[in-house]
């Protein structure tokens, strides 16, 4: 399913998938996801790509995790927010299993599924005005071990 809101692109060896929701701060939508597994199967197919960055569009943030105007939509029923989980965990999945390096390219925020997407690359590079955190506790959601097993594994259980 394509969207708009994401960004694949190929340059000298390197697959650029840029988050492109800027007015959002790049927050992603089931769309987006959905999109982002098409982009890294085809980056996986394409011997020519050596490396995968990920990134966000607009220069403020990575991403700001997902896009809750589109809860009501995506998420409101058990059936969806199965499915919505399934997604995201498809993705993540397909971040770690690249075998190709990837490169989180953070600038600004990475808040929420931007810090799960960028935990699960190889290398993340940051700026000095990056922010991350995982906030969905404050939403009332919390993470299954799925989720928080990468974080866990990147910098410790403390």
């Amino acid at each position: 399913m394509p969207s708009d809101k994401m960004i694949s692109r190929k340059d000298d060896g390197v697959g650029w998938m840029i988050f492109n929701n800027p007015e959002r701060h790049n927050a992603i939508s089931l769309d987006m996801w959905e999109a982002a597994l098409e982009i890294m199967a085809d980056f996986s197919a394409d011997p020519t790509v050596r490396v995968m960055v990920v990134t966000g569009a607009g220069g403020k943030a990575f991403a700001s995790g997902a896009d809750i105007s589109r809860f009501k939509d995506e998420r409101q029923e058990a059936e969806a927010v199965a499915h919505y989980q399934a997604t995201t965990q498809k993705a993540y999945s397909a971040i770690q299993a690249m075998a190709i390096p990837t490169i989180a390219m953070v600038r600004g925020y990475c808040i929420g599924g931007g810090t799960a997407a960028a935990v699960c690359c190889d290398l993340r590079v940051c700026t000095e005005n990056s922010k991350f955190g995982v906030p969905a506790a404050r939403l009332g959601l919390g993470y299954g071990l799925g989720r928080a097993q990468p974080l866990v594994d990147l910098i410790g259980p403390a």
